[in-house]
């Protein structure tokens, strides 16, 4: 049986998800639902606690957080916008 991880989203979300246009959205949507199916693939780098993953020209950062049985969504943007955004932390 596989297990599947609930779903949540950091306060700042919204403001990165919202400006994408509706088809990116729904391919975001689908690859949250792949996430939450097994969610521990690629970190964002090699001691960071978040993992990223793509769609299309667009990454979407999470963490996992097995206590709770949890990920959470913290960015969506493309590349220029992640490298901002991961650069803010390291």
């Amino acid at each position: 049986m596989i297990n599947i991880y609930k779903e949540a989203y950091d306060e700042e979300w919204p403001q990165y998800f919202d400006k994408l246009d509706n088809s990116t959205k729904e391919r975001v949507a689908k690859k949250i639902s792949k996430i939450l199916e097994f969610p521990k693939k690629r970190h964002l780098s090699h001691r960071a606690r978040f993992f990223v993953d793509e769609v299309g020209q667009h990454r979407i950062l999470y963490r996992v957080f097995d206590e709770t049985n949890e990920v959470r969504f913290y960015f969506v943007g493309n590349h220029k916008e992640y490298e901002a955004w991961y650069k803010q932390f390291f």
